[in-house]
């Protein structure tokens, strides 16, 4: 049986990742009109373009939402100069030289190097509505609209229905306590970096188990339109 209000599954992946909670974002304007989607962030001619997944197009980012993406691209960038990224904007075409248009960046959703995991390649993002994760031990949590799958370092999954509830300021919480277990997920709209790879995401997530608090990064997956 699943729980009243939002039943999701958390699937966990072994990421060994440290995270640091940064400022509070401000409140997002009206996505109304634009699109979000995944691809690779490239510096190139003084400029920074985005190149969605199996897209040729590339857009010249302007980065009319404050979201510092400038920054993070060039602490994060490869000596490929390519980044992964997951954005939210405008995408408008122009005859901007060297590009397909423009994009104007409104919400920046996470950045990252390149690799394993990375929307383009993963086959669950788009069923997804919350992906958290954190280290010491490693967790990683997956959330859809089928139930809650709890994986953690050395312990075995846990698989339950859980409860949603919304709070003040853009944060909510995923609880259950079914199987003896007490499980709360707690979400705040606050820019979180990944100490063991330098990627940002744009939420942070509290995970405790039995009053045991783990810290670690979340992001929005592709079936949640926030």
């Amino acid at each position: 049986m699943f729980a009243a209000r939002s039943v999701l599954i958390f699937a966990l992946l072994p990421l060994f990742a440290g995270c640091q909670m940064l400022a509070s974002t401000p409140d997002k304007p009206s996505t109304a009109g634009m699109t979000r989607l995944q691809g690779d962030l490239i510096g190139e001619n003084g400029q920074l373009l985005f190149q969605p997944c199996n897209q040729q197009r590339r857009y010249v980012v302007t980065d009319v939402g404050s979201t510092s993406v400038l920054q993070e691209a060039a602490s994060l960038a490869t000596r490929q100069g390519k980044l992964f990224a997951d954005l939210r904007g405008k995408f408008v075409p122009n005859t901007t030289p060297g590009a397909d248009g423009q994009l104007s960046l409104q919400q920046m959703y996470r950045v990252e190097r390149p690799g394993p995991g990375a929307a383009c390649d993963d086959p669950n993002f788009k069923r997804l509505t919350i992906r958290a994760y954190g280290n010491t031990p490693a967790w990683n949590v997956n959330v859809s609209g089928k139930g809650l799958v709890l994986e953690r370092q050395g312990k075995d999954d846990l698989a339950v229905p859980y409860l949603e509830e919304q709070l003040p300021d853009g944060r909510f919480n995923l609880s259950t306590q079914a199987n003896g277990q007490d499980v709360e997920l707690w979400i705040a709209p606050q820019r979180c970096v990944d100490m063991a790879d330098g990627s940002v995401q744009h939420l942070t997530a509290e995970l405790r188990v039995n009053g045991t608090v783990q810290r670690g990064c979340a992001y929005y997956g592709g079936s949640r339109d926030d």
